[in-house]
């Protein structure tokens, strides 16, 4: 597109792109944005290398004029976007791109590979806090996905409220809380489970958690207050009727004199195996394969759409895509979340042909306490190519997942029911 557009003189036409959602996944009353931090990241280093250059040069993919233009390539132009870690619906428009229509056509693969993947993670991880009963929860997947992907999965499930994540470079890069505890090969590398329980607590002290179910829980544990003391700092079963083992093992610690060992379960672990142990005897969570693949939708479904460009007398001219099922709606957006008295949100509102992003950017209305208010929902990322560094490094992590905190406190209650249903407020084009 790039190339052709280079040869027909449209690659250099100003125009708005648009990433949203059309629909939100099956049953999902909500969606939280993640990834923009990490993209902002990408979007501002994002170059053509000689290597590059060179292997389309030898497979004839782009003509010469386009190879110059990509050598030169750096994007210059604006982003605004939701906050990170907040509510989304069908249709917000949660990043829009201004500049030519090459530099931003150029990125559609780079922003929806982030957003689609990172907003998967962090709406799964949002539904399990949710229903946590404010019990910590560890991201555990790691192995369950790709060694990259790992780490933007830690950092989207931090921002959706996880307290921590088994991820070191997740740690490293993002300042997100770490975590771990052994695994069954370190009690089988040992002669018997005594000497492995033994080893770890010399490591670690007594505030360390043991894996109690390599051979038969109830002797491990057993075990483990005999090693440890009453101090032990925690178990982990990660097999077993859950429900039934916990409060198994609830009982035999307390009547060990262990009462303030807590219980951390891992084991396939969902929102629904989560919500099913409400009223278990748990204390923590480790989940793994369920949060890194967005408990049965990864990705979030974005697509990446050109919604306005200027004509050859400078004006704004609109553009949508009308095809069955995958209409899109065109024009320059603003959005508002508007909320009631008590700050519940009741709809979303895109204005649609106004002033475009920059005004909402800039009225972000603050809510005012006993009565109904607007939230203004889009804000500058990148102006003239330069990043906000706000929204960078562990910082904005950090800020993302308060964003997130925030926003969940918007939602109406049944946002937070796991049964199937619709978005829990509607998306209102206006």
């Amino acid at each position: 597109m790039v190339d052709a557009a280079i040869q027909s003189g449209t690659a250099n036409r100003e125009c708005m792109f648009e990433a949203f959602a059309r629909r939100l996944p099956s049953g999902r009353r909500y969606g939280i944005v993640a990834g923009t931090g990490r993209l902002l990241d990408l979007i501002r280093d994002f170059r053509f290398g000689d290597a590059e250059l060179d292997w389309l040069r030898a497979n004839d993919v782009v003509r010469p004029p386009t190879l110059d233009w990509l050598a030169d390539y750096s994007f210059s132009g604006n982003i605004w976007g939701y906050r990170e870690g907040d509510a989304y619906f069908p249709g917000s428009p949660l990043i829009q791109v201004d500049g030519t229509f090459a530099e931003c056509v150029v990125l559609e693969t780079l922003i929806l590979s982030v957003l689609n993947y990172d907003s998967a993670v962090a709406s799964a991880a949002a539904r399990m806090v949710s229903v946590s009963l404010g019990r910590p929860l560890a991201e555990m997947g790691s192995r369950r996905t790709g060694e990259y992907s790992a780490v933007a999965a830690a950092r989207a499930a931090y921002i959706a409220g996880f307290a921590a994540t088994s991820n070191l470079e997740a740690g490293r890069s993002w300042g997100i809380p770490t975590m771990g505890t052994a695994a069954h090969s370190f009690t089988l590398l040992h002669d018997s489970e005594e000497d492995a329980f033994r080893a770890q607590v010399d490591a670690f002290g007594t505030s360390t958690t043991l894996l109690v179910d390599t051979y038969n829980i109830e002797r491990g544990i057993e075990l483990a207050v005999a090693v440890a003391g009453t101090g032990l700092g925690s178990i982990r079963i990660d097999s077993g009727d859950l429900p039934t083992v916990a409060a198994a093992a609830r009982a035999q610690l307390d009547s060990l004199g262990a009462v303030n060992t807590r219980i951390t379960v891992t084991s396939d672990l969902d929102e629904y195996s989560i919500a099913a142990l409400s009223a278990s005897p748990v204390d923590a969570f480790g989940v793994g394969t369920s949060l890194v693949t967005g408990s049965g939708a990864p990705a979030a479904g974005m697509v990446y759409k050109l919604v306005a460009h200027k004509d050859d007398a400078d004006q704004w001219v609109s553009v949508a895509k009308t095809s069955a099922s995958k209409a899109s709606v065109g024009g320059r957006k603003n959005a508002l979340r508007r909320l009631d008295a008590a700050g519940i949100a009741q709809e979303e509102v895109v204005l649609v042909d106004d002033d475009g992003p920059a005004v909402a950017a800039a009225t972000d209305a603050a809510a005012q306490p006993g009565s109904a208010t607007e939230r203004s929902l889009l804000v500058p990322l990148m102006q003239a190519g330069v990043v906000d560094e706000r929204y960078l490094g562990p910082s904005g992590t950090r800020l993302a997942r308060e964003q997130n905190a925030a926003a969940m406190r918007e939602l109406p209650v049944d946002a937070f029911r796991l049964g199937r249903g619709d978005a829990v407020i509607p998306t209102v084009f206006a």
